[in-house]
């Protein structure tokens, strides 16, 4: 039995040239589902947002529900593509447990947006994503599959299915195969699908949050020889964070080209992505158009927007992300490395709101960017999810600002508000953080400062005044960094003048 020998990063990319595609599905936020009146809310009781209609019982007909089909449309316009003019749904047909009607109302070849792009900046280059299609679909059912210890179908000694998702309007965002990146392949696919997201959100059609599933991306990865056709592609599925889409390209890449290089075939395949290992693993072999049957849907109309509606759409499209981000870049005064920076990292929004909660500029960006950002590194999750709101993080540097607390102790107080503690103001008072000014207070801690340190005292006393920073940090260290630091060093001048 052979084993497959895996290259470094560096040597598979430095002899073949990857190509990538990436399939994005948005769970629209409408009210009720996409073909009846169900309601759509995350988090219900499994399968008590079900009907006739969504379940697929015989005699329910569909009705299209025309806020999926405008948001479907602003998507497109946002993502710069053509909307058709006439189209109409389809039946995709395949049979899995969690697809309750056996076939997924969909669009095959007649899309509502096509020929798009997207640009995305890396390190002042510009990198186009071409969008081949923007269509409208249902999403599928919820399976759990429990008693085994992956949560996974294999292993388990029984599957359960909640419908409530079924029917769900879906978008799925297509691109053109993505050529020409290189090595940039991996770090190319995260800016893309990050800004897909900042640009689905910044239209508030869909909440995109990545680990509720209304964001999914299934990653396409393949390889060749420079000059040679292109390879085969696999397919990554449901790779659920933005880290996550930069590894499954990466993982493959390595893994595809270890099998190149030892004579073997890469077969066109769904891969699920293992989030503990940063590997994919094999699913099933990948099915094509033919397999799924598609036929135009005999029981919805089909969809014909009037182009002055669409042209109303259009001219009612908010800022774009990228020309935010420049605007806002100018604003807070800050480099264009600084804002990719910061976009990298899902700040942007968390910054603004930060500041229009009342913070400056360079505050609110000193605490998303520093403190908050290495939780959220250190935890695995997206820097909105760490558990601080952009209105606390304003009244903590407020606090700090006023001389309540010190940078120090600010720490401690975010810490308390991360950890569902409350507040800023009441983890201070909660944890006792307060910084301490009153002289009364302090002048015990200075005279045991030094009595404690007769040399540096000496040295003030001479007037070299620098040196009382050594008994300031003495002070800070006996109030636990509660001491206000410049009363403090007020205090010693004041003692040994």
């Amino acid at each position: 039995m052979s084993t497959t020998v895996l290259p470094t990063y560096d040597d598979a990319v430095a002899r073949y040239e990857p190509v990538i595609g990436l399939e994005t599905h948005v769970e629209l936020g409408t009210n009720t589902k996409m073909f009846c009146g169900c309601p759509t809310e995350f988090g219900a009781e499994p399968n008590t947002q079900v009907c006739p209609v969504c379940l697929g019982l015989p005699g329910a007909l569909p009705v299209a529900n025309r806020a999926g089909i405008e948001a479907t449309i602003r998507i497109g316009l946002a993502l710069n593509c053509d909307i058709a003019s006439w189209c109409r749904m389809a039946r995709k047909n395949y049979f899995y447990p969690d697809m309750p009607k056996n076939f997924q109302t969909s669009q095959y070849d007649e899309p509502l947006c096509v020929d798009g792009y997207v640009d995305v900046e890396i390190e002042g280059e510009t990198f186009r994503i071409e969008i081949e299609r923007v269509h409208l679909e249902e999403d599928t059912g919820k399976s759990l599959h429990v008693g085994g210890a992956t949560g996974r179908i294999h292993g388990a000694t029984e599957s359960l299915v909640d419908y409530n998702r079924a029917g769900i309007p879906l978008v799925e965002i297509v691109t053109k195969p993505v050529t020409g990146l290189g090595s940039r392949a991996p770090e190319i696919a995260r800016a893309y699908v990050t800004e897909l997201r900042d640009i689905i959100r910044s239209l508030g059609v869909s909440d995109v949050r990545m680990e509720q599933g209304s964001l999914r991306c299934d990653v396409n990865t393949s390889l060749n020889k420079p000059g040679d056709e292109w390879g085969t592609r696999t397919e990554a599925k449901n790779v659920n964070s933005l880290r996550s889409v930069e590894r499954a390209v990466r993982s493959e890449i390595i893994r595809q080209a270890g099998v190149l290089d030892g004579g073997g075939r890469i077969h066109q395949e769904t891969r699920h992505f293992q989030e503990d290992t940063g590997n994919t693993r094999p699913g099933r072999s990948k099915e094509t158009a033919t397999d799924y049957r598609y036929f135009p849907e005999p029981d919805l109309v089909p969809i014909a927007p009037d182009t002055a509606w669409v042209a109303e759409l259009k001219a009612a499209l908010p800022e774009r992300p990228s020309s935010k981000r420049a605007r806002l870049r100018v604003d807070w005064g800050i480099s264009e490395s600084d804002m990719q920076s910061v976009a990298n990292a899902g700040a942007v929004e968390l910054i603004e709101e930060t500041i229009l909660a009342g913070a400056t500029a360079a505050g609110a960006r000193k605490w998303w960017m520093g403190e908050l950002a290495r939780r959220a590194n250190e935890t695995g999750v997206e820097l909105s999810l760490v558990g601080a709101t952009p209105a606390q993080v304003a009244q903590l540097q407020t606090l700090v600002d006023e001389g309540k607390i010190n940078d120090k102790l600010a720490r401690q107080v975010l810490e308390g508000v991360v950890a569902g503690e409350g507040d800023p103001a009441v983890v201070m008072k909660t944890r006792g953080l307060e910084v301490v000014s009153d002289t009364g207070a302090l002048q015990t801690a200075v005279d045991e400062a030094i009595a404690a340190n007769p040399d540096v005292a000496a040295k003030i006393r001479d007037g070299k005044l620098a040196a009382a920073g050594a008994l300031v940090g003495a002070v800070m260290k006996t109030t636990r960094g509660q001491a206000d630091a410049k009363t403090v060093r007020e205090l010693i001048l004041a003692r040994l003048s």
